[in-house]
């Protein structure tokens, strides 16, 4: 039931790129506006993690998840009624808030519910959420589109929001004692004034800025660029070639179908070692020259990336969220550490769209360029997780 309340709110952010020329002349946008459509939705979540972490901790990580659905809905309406791009944007931006508040406090209701021994497969299979969404909605919304048009892909990723609201509401169960020590954290520091609290807040997060999660937190936002750059790009980079968009669209989301086996199966893997590290590095390592395939080639090379992206560089996914619960130096610390992870999240992800907009040119052709450089990202990723000391 969790996963669907992610699945849900990640069809509703890749709803975008397969459908992203239609959009264009539908609103009258050119590239660069275009590209807004999916950079607003991150970089929104930068601004709304904070409060995100802190929301969570005052009135529950499970509530604070149905909200976040309910906001998706919110902001689907508001796309639904928007008569210019600037509104249709807009409304991305309140999607990316309900993004971030799901993406902080996923990890804390597996964390809860979860033993301490089996978090690294719980996080594995978690973590598949984004990976679903947006191949659902890769292969959904060209078919909606065709059928309903705009209205109509809003409307039934809107309705799916809720549907994933009522299942969350109804089947998930906090531990009682676990709550109850929440809320005892929660009594003693809502002693403090709002300042004192935003004070109290801050410093944690210095707390957090230790080398190893420095080190940890690059890698994982390189991570994070790579994967938004395929997911944004390569299904209009393929349709420029004449690629049909559901082809186009299923071959940037096959890597996050093949996640759906690779992540449980790596979170599998490091329960069962205790560690991690080699697991992640070779996840990351493969990330900059597969978007280079992707970005570049629509042969047998394209699909080669495919495969590896997905059986080795999405296996990857969950054990970012274990790994950084294991690099956090104390259990109270893990609401604002997971509002920071999410923020590196946002900027890496802002990044692969905004960033990878402008490598690729107004007319979005500079296919060799964008993916050399995001070759280049992906090996930096690589080092900085090699030099994190962790298991």
């Amino acid at each position: 039931m969790l996963l669907a309340a992610g699945v849900a709110v990640a069809m509703i952010q890749y709803k975008v790129p397969t459908i992203l020329s239609s959009l264009m002349a539908l609103f009258a946008m050119d590239a660069e506006a275009a590209s807004w459509l999916m950079s607003i939705f991150t970089l929104a979540s930068v601004f709304a993690v904070l409060p995100s972490g802190l929301l969570a901790q005052r009135f529950g990580a499970k509530n604070m998840m149905v909200a976040a659905l309910g906001i998706a809905v919110t902001g689907s309406c508001i796309g639904l009624a928007a008569g210019s791009s600037a509104a249709l944007v807009a409304s991305r931006a309140v999607e990316g808030v309900a993004l971030t508040i799901l993406t902080t406090c996923g990890p804390l209701v597996v964390r809860a519910c979860v033993d301490s021994d089996k978090v690294g497969t719980a996080m594995g299979i978690w973590g598949v959420w984004g990976c679903v969404g947006s191949t659902a909605a890769a292969v959904v919304t060209p078919t909606v589109f065709e059928a309903m048009g705009f209205a109509g892909v809003w409307t039934v990723f809107a309705v799916g929001a809720v549907l994933a609201a009522v299942l969350v509401l109804a089947a998930i169960r906090m531990p009682r004692a676990r709550t109850a020590a929440e809320e005892a954290k929660a009594a003693k520091s809502g002693a403090a004034s709002g300042r004192s609290r935003g004070c109290a807040a801050w410093g944690l997060w210095r707390m957090l800025l230790t080398r190893d999660i420095l080190l940890f937190l690059g890698g994982f936002a390189m991570f994070n660029v790579c994967l938004l750059a395929v997911l944004s790009f390569v299904p209009t980079i393929l349709q420029m070639q004449g690629v049909d968009p559901t082809w186009s669209g299923l071959v940037s989301t096959a890597p996050m179908l093949l996640s759906v086996a690779s992540s449980p199966l790596f979170g599998a893997i490091s329960d069962r070692r205790g560690r991690r590290k080699a697991l992640l590095v070779a996840a990351s390592a493969v990330m900059g020259p597969c978007t280079f395939l992707l970005y570049t080639d629509t042969g047998a090379l394209m699909l080669i990336a495919v495969a590896v992206m997905g059986l080795v560089g999405m296996g990857g996914v969950g054990l970012f969220l274990s790994g950084f619960v294991g690099l956090v130096p104390r259990p109270e610390l893990a609401s604002v550490g997971m509002g920071l992870m999410v923020t590196v999240q946002g900027v890496g992800q802002f990044l692969g769209t905004f960033l990878v907009q402008m490598l690729l040119g107004p007319s979005l052709d500079h296919w060799f360029l964008a993916g050399g450089v995001l070759m280049g990202l992906g090996l930096a990723g690589t080092i900085l997780l090699a030099l994190c000391r962790m298991r």
